[in-house]
């Protein structure tokens, strides 16, 4: 059961993250996404069959213990926004901050349904806010990992004097092959677990606080 409620849960994560990127862009005065479409729920265009598809399905097939995966990437022009490197930061941070909403809101509405008691709620509604609360955690935490182009390297780049930013920039190339190697390389994948540690501890405190409810 927890496979198939995985596949919607993420796929929504996944675009209301894009869709933050695009809306903040927007705010910062760049219209390039707004113009191609990107500010909308429709999953269509911002599916991305490896990152969308593909890799959930191996993550899930593998039993890896982590589930993420991430959209197409929002086309932004920088150059437009009213404050660049404030801007890009802003936008940067976006994604992140509307994957830690929505797993407040989970949060918030599984304490409302433990409230109901066993008799007044089905299980599965418990099973996917707690699903819920760990992928949007997992999307957070993960994409705040500074290696490009996930988002905490935006906020590394913007922060960094230019001489620095510009070879940490230059990286970005491996920054793909980096982000692989920790999903799927055993002795990297202890590195990856220690940085998203604290999802498993705020996920498991919430679950705590629901069964706190339950009894």
């Amino acid at each position: 059961m927890e496979y198939l409620i995985f596949g919607p849960v993420l796929l929504m994560s996944i675009v209301i993250h894009e869709v933050a990127h695009a809306w903040q862009a927007r705010r910062e005065g760049d219209f390039t996404a707004d113009r191609l479409g990107r500010i909308t729920l429709n999953p269509l265009p911002h599916l991305d069959p490896f990152g969308s598809v593909i890799l959930p399905l191996i993550l899930i097939f593998t039993q890896s213990g982590v589930f993420f995966g991430w959209a197409k990437p929002v086309p932004v022009d920088p150059g437009n926004y009213r404050e660049l490197k404030a801007g890009d930061i802003r936008v940067s941070m976006a994604g992140i901050v509307s994957n830690l909403a929505l797993a407040l809101i989970f949060t918030l509405v599984g304490t409302g349904l433990a409230l109901l008691g066993p008799g007044g709620v089905d299980p599965i509604l418990l099973d996917v806010c707690l699903l819920a609360i760990t992928v949007n955690l997992m999307l957070a935490f993960f994409n705040l990992i500074p290696i490009p182009p996930l988002d905490g390297s935006h906020v590394v780049h913007r922060l960094l004097p230019d001489p620095l930013a510009q070879a940490y920039r230059r990286m970005g190339r491996f920054g793909f092959l980096v982000i692989i190697a920790l999903v799927f390389v055993p002795p990297f994948r202890g590195v990856l677990f220690a940085v998203l540690s604290p999802v498993f501890v705020l996920r498991d405190a919430a679950a705590f606080w629901f069964m706190r409810l339950w009894s």
